[in-house]
């Protein structure tokens, strides 16, 4: 994405009189981003149509969940393009509640968060659930290189909610003793990790996600592990205890109860503040939405051809698709087509 910055020389009162004008039609958008593949799809897409169609400066932060959803909340940042509502409820809710922040609907309508091993050990050992984890010696099998007397379950980045969720999950089910609630450091090292270890017919166990690029690829065969039913009030009582990990530390750890994450429909989040002096933006915000495999295919794309150039991948959905102009006005579309 690229920022468009602008200075002027102010050298006379009709010169300064013309910029204020100019400015009065513009807008500035400032995006919160994550670390995560799918978000940067999202952001550069849509950043691209407010560039090119509506002649916003796009200025976009990127980082871990945890910072950038305090940025939204203290009105640093203006909107987000994926949000996985599920994982932060106790955080958002309250804020959409006051009206400091608003609910802009479904972006993908489905999504998956699950702990997975590779097929060809799932096979070989019989495992298929979190419980055969516990199984003597099973452990082993997936030895941390960096802890031997554990194996690793390669988790998420310690800046995600999930994080520490699974932290949880761990110690819940009975596996806390048994395997190290790995960071790999970020997507991209989560991501070599599971590709090494099917190029070299190794066991992975690994907390994963759809929409990915990962997960479409032929060679990449992973097992979901079955986990205790989604149940709400399970979801609950965990997540008060992981938002005091988060606060406190994981020696703020109790015990209290463990299930499946949820399916969830991914949404998209803006403060009221600016949804309120930008109604033409949120209501094409509003309209933006994409499936699950439209965003894993733009993520194959975006891996395996573009060169690892997300602004490109953005340019070639817009190219070769038409859905996302029921998004905008036609005369922002046809803005859209030009610049493309």
């Amino acid at each position: 994405m690229k920022f468009i910055k602008k200075s002027f020389l102010v050298l006379s009162l009709l010169f300064a009189f013309s910029l204020g004008s100019f400015s009065a039609n513009a807008c500035t958008v400032k995006v919160g981003d994550f670390d995560w593949d799918s978000a940067n799809i999202h952001t550069a897409i849509s950043g691209f149509i407010m560039e090119h169609g509506y002649d916003c400066n796009v200025e976009v932060t990127k980082g871990s969940t945890n910072p950038i959803l305090a940025a939204v909340i203290d009105n640093q940042l203006d909107i987000i393009f994926e949000h996985w509502a599920d994982n932060n409820v106790d955080t958002i809710k309250p804020e959409i509640a006051s009206g400091n922040l608003m609910d802009l609907g479904v972006n993908t309508p489905a999504s998956v968060q699950a702990f997975f091993i590779d097929r060809a050990t799932s096979d070989k050992y019989g495992i298929t659930s979190v419980e055969d984890l516990k199984k003597p010696g099973i452990w082993e099998v997936f030895k941390d290189p960096e802890d031997p007397s554990k194996g690793r379950l390669s988790s998420c980045i310690s800046g995600w909610t999930c994080y520490s969720i699974n932290q949880v999950k761990l110690e819940e089910y009975g596996l806390g003793d048994l395997y190290t609630n790995f960071d790999p450091g970020s997507t991209g090292a989560l991501d070599a990790t599971i590709a090494a270890a099917f190029a070299k017919g190794q066991p992975i166990l690994t907390y994963y996600w759809t929409p990915t690029s990962l997960m479409g690829k032929a060679d990449i065969d992973m097992v979901r592990l079955t986990e205790p039913t989604y149940d709400k009030q399970c979801w609950d009582d965990m997540m008060a205890v992981v938002n005091k990990i988060k606060a406190d530390g994981l020696e703020a750890y109790t015990p209290s109860c463990a299930c499946e994450y949820k399916d969830m429909a991914l949404t998209k989040l803006a403060t009221v503040k600016f949804a309120e002096s930008n109604p033409e933006i949120i209501d094409f915000a509003k309209k933006y939405t994409l499936s699950t495999d439209k965003v894993n295919e733009m993520l194959a794309f975006y891996v395996d051809e573009s060169g690892g150039d997300m602004e490109l991948t953005a340019m070639h959905y817009l190219e070769n698709n038409s859905e996302w102009e029921a998004w905008v006005p036609s005369e922002i579309a046809d803005k859209v087509k030009a610049a493309l």
